[in-house]
């Protein structure tokens, strides 16, 4: 296997840390957004969609969406189970799951596009030619406020996001968060369950990632 990576992103490093967690040891290939190496012929004929990350299997079929690389991956290598042990479970925890990822990693990335320079003909991922919108950077902020009170209702309750552990929902809420902080948006100072979860899940050596 080999999976197509780029640091700087958070959807990449979602598949790191859930790779981590599962103790595999997969060879990465760097391909910059930045540099817009994703949009080149040479990934485009590993990922026409030009998105991160892609596994590549041995055989050479591609898995593409960090989801569905975990989900491949989990099937293979069972424990230590992150993505749910009955019908119930699994539920919750794609529920917020999806959450981080559409309400978390969606309002940053709407936020972050819309203001970073380089992206100005690329406002939206996998491809060139879209324009920003300068108005999208305010939605964003919103839309991160609304993420970060959602996180803090919740783990004011419970004390991982699906539940009484660790599991693939706090990997994507994680890197959710990180990616807010890092443009500019990090969650407010007062969110103390957010804080206390935020803590002990960077502190996993997964989170390193």
């Amino acid at each position: 296997m080999k999976l197509y990576d780029t640091q700087m992103a958070p959807n990449p490093r979602r598949a790191r840390i859930f790779i981590a967690e599962k103790g595999l040891d997969i060879p990465r290939q760097e391909v910059s957004i930045i540099e817009g190496d994703n949009l080149k012929p040479e990934y485009l004929a590993v990922n026409p969609w030009g998105t991160l990350p892609a596994l590549e299997l041995d055989d050479g079929n591609v898995i593409t969406e960090a989801p569905c690389i975990m989900r491949y991956l989990e099937a293979l290598h069972p424990e230590p189970n992150l993505l749910g042990r009955d019908p119930l479970e699994a539920a919750r925890i794609e529920a917020w799951e999806r959450f981080c990822e559409m309400n978390g990693m969606q309002a940053v990335g709407e936020f972050f596009r819309n203001k970073f320079e380089p992206f100005a003909e690329r406002a939206m991922p996998g491809y060139s030619g879209v324009k920003t919108i300068p108005a999208l950077v305010e939605r964003g902020k919103q839309r991160v406020a609304f993420f970060h009170a959602q996180l803090e209702k919740r783990l004011a309750e419970s004390e991982y996001l699906g539940g009484d552990r660790f599991t693939a929902a706090d990997i994507t809420g994680l890197c959710a968060v990180d990616f807010g902080k890092g443009v500019g948006l990090p969650f407010p100072e007062g969110n103390q369950a957010t804080a206390r979860w935020h803590a002990a899940v960077s502190a996993r050596p997964s989170a390193a990632n």
